[in-house]
């Protein structure tokens, strides 16, 4: 590489042919004329001549199974996914931006045996939960879709996941709780482990690479998979998953680690919302159905290991929350998500047993501005909300 030269490093660099002191092919000149038309080099040994490819059509693009080319952005398809990329990056935050200086006070002097509990075993399933949510994305749903616009919310939600994942440990290491002890508990508590292990046997087969999706049977499979990701894992267990935090939140305790976690909220309100609106949309572009009895197992099981869960984390019930109370919503946030996406209420006539839980993900309080950061600022305060 002795004849590449910079030139000019402020003007846009033009490329021209290899000019003196070097061999042909080997090298690349930068120069700043603006004016000078670009000359082609000799070819490179090995280089195959282009060949000019069609353009593309927009309406070739598919969720799945595409034959459009998967690197070409614009024009959309799916106008609506960029909106949920551009609607995620206007909730951009991170957790050094929320003090935890009362969070330890609070857990240190305040909180009950019972509470100490619910936090912590609280955390030690979000710990786990939002790596095993970062890798699904990743690794299962994104490399199969094959819309760009799609993909790159997906790409944003996958740095959301990891963003999530940072916030819990910041939590962790703020309270200086032990570190091995909590993120082992999904290994080592059955009630924790049975969530993790429902959700892996379910995403399990989807993250193979091979999984052909032009097969009708694995499609429908991939289609099941996603709907247990989006709505259930995301749009139920976590949406309900916060509320003992929130329940702490409600009476003055661990406010900072319940602030941090209405942030995540409010990306995992996007993450289902979007996740709702592809299924909606694939089961429309390759007609396709759900089968109803397998959703049903779906949310049976769903059900069974959240109870086992609420039964293990509020074994003792704390002021103001319960294990009936968190299942009774579990069952209301399901019967929501039905609906959003299409499908028969799984928990017909369960009622909204916490009405507040909707105000935490809005995040639209008053805040005294000498007491705390001002939440509702430019980024935050554009979006709206389920």
């Amino acid at each position: 590489m002795s004849a590449l030269r910079f030139d000019d490093w402020d003007a846009p660099a033009v490329l021209l042919p290899l000019q003196g002191g070097g061999r042909e092919g080997d090298g690349l000149h930068f120069s700043s004329n603006q004016n000078t038309i670009p000359t082609p080099a000799l070819p490179l040994k090995g280089r195959e001549p282009t060949v000019p490819l069609a353009p593309i059509n927009a309406a070739d693009k598919r969720i799945v199974n595409g034959k459009a080319d998967i690197n070409q952005l614009a024009p959309f398809k799916y106008p609506w996914a960029w909106e949920f990329f551009l609607k995620a990056n206007r909730n951009h935050w991170t957790p050094l931006e929320i003090s935890m200086a009362q969070d330890v006070l609070d857990y240190q002097h305040k909180l009950s045996p019972a509470e100490h509990h619910v936090f912590e075993n609280v955390l030690a399933y979000l710990t786990t939960s939002d790596i095993l949510a970062m890798r699904n994305i990743g690794l299962a749903v994104m490399e199969k879709m094959s819309a760009p616009e799609i993909q790159i919310y997906q790409a944003r939600q996958v740095y959301e996941e990891a963003l999530h994942t940072w916030t819990y440990q910041h939590c962790i290491e703020s309270l200086g709780l032990d570190q091995q002890e909590i993120y082992n508990r999904y290994r080592v508590v059955p009630e924790i482990h049975g969530k993790i292990a429902l959700a892996n046997r379910r995403l399990e087969k989807v993250l193979r690479s091979d999984f052909d999706l032009t097969d009708r049977a694995n499609l429908h499979e991939f289609a099941l998979s996603y709907f247990f990701f989006a709505v259930i894992f995301e749009g139920c267990w976590f949406y309900n998953g916060f509320t003992p935090v929130f329940a702490l939140q409600r009476r003055g305790l661990m406010k900072g680690a319940a602030e941090q976690l209405q942030y995540i909220m409010r990306d995992e309100v996007l993450h289902c919302a979007f996740g709702i609106r592809v299924i909606r949309e694939l089961l429309i572009e390759e007609n396709l159905t759900l089968d109803p009895a397998a959703l049903r197992e779906l949310w049976d099981e769903a059900e069974a290991a959240e109870s086992a869960y609420a039964g293990y984390i509020l074994k003792e019930p704390i002021l103001g929350y319960n294990a009936e109370l968190h299942v009774a919503q579990f069952r209301f946030i399901a019967n929501r998500r039905a609906r959003q996406v299409g499908v028969a209420e799984p928990f017909p006539g369960a009622g909204n047993v916490l009405p507040w839980l909707d105000e935490q993900a809005n995040l639209r309080k008053e805040k005294n501005f000498f007491e705390t950061r001002v939440t509702e600022y430019q980024t935050g305060g554009a979006l709206a909300w389920d």
